[in-house]
């Protein structure tokens, strides 16, 4: 006959298995609704990456039909614009958001001496929409910054920090571009006073 201390002794110790592992399930739940809560606010972000990687092929497009521009401004163009395809990480991304801002400013010096108005306005309807979208990606990366930093502070505390590394759950890069990458993008004065000499800068 089976000791009834044997069966009790039995059963604690499957009702604690059952216990741990039903923590531990808990536990791993919560990680990943902090990680896809990073990987949703990053699609929503590449998302309008996309968008503004259009309006630049478009912005290309309409600037070789619309002006005779000299090769070297086009090229700083097309390379923003490769940079930014190229992006793969938020670090990359912010780069290449500096290195679009850039070669717009230029854009803008050269428009300013063409003299077809219609080429002109094309142009700066298309930086209108890259600016729109710009202020849309500033608007996710602050969602997408909240969520890094939520994921980030959970994985280091215990007991989460037990599971995190052991399960693959490492910490995410924020977006942190650089001071000129955040600042407005100015499109009311684009194409006003705009000093012929410094597009060689």
């Amino acid at each position: 006959m089976v000791n009834i201390l044997t069966i009790v002794g039995a059963v604690v110790v499957i009702l604690a298995v059952v216990v741990v592992g039903a923590y531990v399930v808990s536990l791993y739940n919560r990680l990943v609704r902090v990680d896809e809560r990073v990987k949703n606010a990053w699609a929503d972000i590449d998302v309008l990456l996309k968008q503004r990687q259009d309006a630049l092929e478009k912005l290309v497009d309409t600037a070789k039909r619309a002006m005779d521009f000299e090769e070297e401004l086009l090229s700083d163009i097309v390379e923003a614009r490769e940079q930014a395809q190229r992006a793969e990480t938020p670090e990359e991304e912010a780069a290449a958001g500096e290195a679009i801002r850039g070669a717009l400013g230029r854009l803008n010096v050269r428009a300013e001496d063409h003299p077809e108005p219609q080429a002109v306005q094309n142009l700066q309807s298309l930086q209108d929409e890259i600016a729109r979208i710009e202020e849309q990606i500033a608007d996710r990366r602050e969602v997408y910054n909240e969520s890094v930093t939520a994921h980030n502070q959970l994985i280091r505390q215990v007991p989460y920090v037990v599971l995190a590394g052991p399960l693959g759950f490492t910490a995410h890069e924020l977006y942190d571009p650089p001071a000129s990458e955040t600042e407005d993008v100015d499109v009311g004065t684009m194409f006003s006073d705009a000093d012929p000499d410094t597009a060689a800068d």
